[in-house]
């Protein structure tokens, strides 16, 4: 696919959601080489969010004060969730243009629709806002992300024939499962006939580093693959796709998403046999699927650092390293709230993308790792 300056867009996309950090900062220099090998490389596709931490500002320093407009794409979101009004909701796209000084955005986000939002998006005729940024010439594509399940989503399309693409979080760990609906919702996408950009195609960092059993299976086949490689080239294999983001927090990750996506190859009969086996096996896994998004910690009455909790357990459940897990909680919750802190009050839950029983399975923290 190209874009609406006849460039190719590429398989793999920025995701600037998970930038480098100098203390509580983004590390804009080190920012700034990363963008320069994905640019160098031919990729082109950036994707933002107005509820990025610095996201935004970070992306006008390192890409847009420094490369001509029609030279990159650039994807940023709007979200109305959180918003008390309209009128606050229709703001954050003006404060986003301010923040990254791009003119227009080439690709425009209605941000994380699901059951316990999306009429949130009508009430506020933020579809109708975004249309007449287009017309306006602000906006050039507009769609959505979406996190609920086959359903809704059908709903959605149906309503909206002009949304011209959707976000949809698409991984081979998640492709059947039940909370995350994977391959369901993105067989709905095709059916309305809309190109799909992937996201957590490594699930927030957890498929670069699997259970052991799936490196061993990765390994075997292939030495020289990484296991992210597998996570974003089955993503990418699938029909109808536009990009896949990967967020990437450092030069050593952009340089290995290069090294197979700057000439992607999809995945052969061979390799997808070898992702069906990791399927199995990670359908034997009990670990938690947090993706890091952080959704859940924004509300927290008290604070708790879930899914810094969940990734000490998950080194627990899913390769046995008790002592490491107890390790990285007693380091995550070093003068933070602890899991036995919730008070279940479940806004985490409400705003969870993945539809985790957060409280419960912090029940389960407290009880494996507080002893």
């Amino acid at each position: 696919m190209v874009n609406d300056y006849g460039k190719e867009i590429k398989k793999l996309g920025f995701g600037m959601m998970r930038l480098p950090h100098k203390g509580l900062l983004t590390d804009i220099e080190q920012t700034k080489k990363m963008v320069d090998l994905f640019m160098k490389a031919g990729c082109s596709y950036f994707d933002t969010a107005f509820v990025y931490p610095g996201s935004e500002e970070a992306t006008r320093k390192a890409l847009v004060d420094r490369y001509p407009r029609e030279s990159y794409t650039l994807a940023t979101k709007l979200y109305a969730a959180m918003t008390p009004t309209e009128k606050a909701a229709k703001a954050e796209f003006k404060t986003s243009l301010n923040r990254t000084n791009a003119g227009y955005f080439d690709y425009y986000l209605l941000h994380s629709l699901m059951d316990s939002n999306y009429q949130k998006y009508e009430k506020f005729h933020i579809w109708e806002f975004v249309e007449e940024q287009k017309q306006k010439g602000l906006i050039r594509h507009y769609g959505f992300s979406y996190h609920s399940g086959p359903e809704l989503l059908d709903k959605i399309l149906t309503e909206h024939p002009e949304a011209e693409f959707v976000q949809l979080q698409i991984n081979y760990a998640d492709w059947e499962n039940p909370a995350v609906t994977s391959r369901a919702n993105y067989e709905v996408a095709r059916k309305h006939g809309k190109p799909i950009v992937v996201m957590e195609p490594v699930k927030g960092g957890n498929l670069a580093n699997p259970p052991e059993k799936v490196k061993e299976l990765f390994k075997k086949f292939n030495p020289d693959a990484s296991p992210a490689s597998w996570a974003i080239r089955f993503a990418a294999s699938l029909d109808g796709i536009l990009t896949v983001l990967s967020g990437m927090s450092n030069l050593e990750q952009i340089q290995d998403n290069l090294s197979f996506m700057r000439d992607f190859k999809p995945l052969s009969n061979q390799e997808q046999e070898i992702i069906h086996e990791a399927q199995r096996i990670l359908g034997r896994s009990n670990t938690i699927p947090c993706t890091s998004c952080h959704y859940c910690t924004k509300g927290c009455p008290k604070q708790i650092p879930i899914p810094e909790i969940f990734t000490a357990m998950n080194q627990r459940l899913g390769s046995g390293q008790i002592t490491e897990s107890q390790e990285i909680y007693n380091t995550v919750t070093r003068d933070k709230s602890r899991a036995s802190d919730c008070i279940a009050c479940r806004q985490c839950e409400k705003a969870c993308p993945q539809h985790i029983e957060i409280v419960s399975k912090l029940r389960e923290c407290a009880a494996a790792l507080e002893n």
